[in-house]
């Protein structure tokens, strides 16, 4: 690691071990098992509720509560069906892209272990350019090497098992993160980062801090929507990505201008609570850490939306990470992001006061 970096070789060896351990939406709880080890040290006291997400509880007696929160699921796909020759059809677990599947090599996890699969498509010679098909939902399958439906079967493969692609962590010219699943497991981990950092500098905050990591965020912010009823928070701070739109095919008109390596970026929005937002971005000046803005229309599409407007109201802000080839097997951010919203979020958490009051008007 770089001289005065946050991020430990210990800690990103963590990393690494957690994009690389699958966790589907829905199917999270072996990575959330991971994730709370990693904390436990850092932490007062924990708790798990019926469908998975994991909050870590630092001062779990004050009545002021503060979150820092990321989601713990992945993209996927299920077994939808299989013909009688063997072939395996999908349906999406969250927002999976087809258009990457064909060739890609894949796990399905049944209760006898993982099988491996990969996605066929037809050879390059097969095909004419005149009508050449692209990859859609319903021309996509996998092939696991059975030559029946009852093979498949008799592998322990059943119409529900989910579906990961086996795609692993790298580094990028020692520069960037690479893997599957960064969207957004990379939150969990700057969250899990936070935590060791108020730790390891004895940081007394004066009030409770929830550090939770969601589940089933690409399915509709379930996860979120249903923690924040048990948490009931006076503040959330939550940490996902954006895309970085500083690559080939993508129109700034439409997307906006955020890159990877130019810092965090924050969005502005309904959902935002703007004296919230104001703070961060005090201490992002302050603290001399870059950042970049965003403007969202309606919703941000994060757990943010579930956090801000439930429980009567809570005051929420959304630090994003700029991500390349979101919803690939190829995800890309850059380190020095990683650091500085882990830095942002950590230096803020220290500049809200004891029953801080965000109301516009009082």
């Amino acid at each position: 690691m770089k001289k005065n970096s946050i991020i430990t070789s210990k800690s990103e060896q963590f990393l690494k071990q957690y994009l690389n351990n699958p966790s589907p939406t829905g199917f999270e709880s072996e990575g959330q098992k991971l994730w709370l080890n990693y904390i436990k040290p850092y932490i007062d006291t924990y708790f798990v509720d019926t469908y998975g997400t994991v909050v870590g509880v630092i001062n779990p007696k004050a009545k002021y509560k503060v979150v820092i929160e990321a989601h713990a699921d992945e993209i996927s796909w299920f077994v939808h069906y299989i013909t009688q020759e063997g072939f395996i059809y999908l349906r999406r677990n969250g927002g999976s892209d087809h258009q990457i599947a064909p060739s890609k090599r894949v796990n399905i996890h049944t209760q006898n272990g993982l099988v491996k699969a990969v996605f066929g498509w037809p050879a390059i010679h097969t095909r004419k350019a005149a009508n050449e098909k692209t990859p859609k939902l319903d021309n996509i399958f996998l092939d696991c090497g059975a030559n029946s439906k009852e093979e498949v079967e008799e592998l322990g493969i059943h119409v529900g098992c989910v579906v990961t692609y086996e795609d692993e962590f790298m580094l990028l010219n020692d520069k960037y993160y690479v893997g599957r699943a960064l969207d957004n497991r990379i939150g969990g981990f700057i969250i899990a980062e936070v935590a060791r950092l108020l730790n390891k500098n004895k940081v007394k905050l004066p009030f409770g801090l929830y550090i939770t990591n969601s589940v089933q965020e690409e399915v509709g912010l379930r996860g979120a929507q249903m923690i924040v009823e048990n948490i009931k928070p006076d503040v959330a701070i939550v940490t996902d990505v954006c895309h970085d739109t500083n690559t080939p095919m993508l129109n700034k008109i439409k997307q906006g201008d955020t890159k990877i390596g130019a810092g965090p970026v924050l969005t502005y929005g309904p959902a935002v609570q703007n004296n919230l937002l104001d703070l961060i971005i005090k201490v992002a000046k302050k603290q001399n850490i870059p950042f970049q803005r965003a403007a969202a229309s309606r919703a941000t599409g994060t757990d943010t939306d579930a956090f801000a407007y439930a429980t009567g109201g809570v005051a929420s802000s959304l630090i994003s990470l700029a991500l390349r080839y979101m919803h690939t097997t190829v995800e890309t951010v850059a380190k020095e992001d990683v650091e500085n919203v882990i830095r942002l979020i950590y230096e803020s958490l220290q500049e809200i006061n004891n029953n801080q009051d965000f109301r516009y008007l009082t």
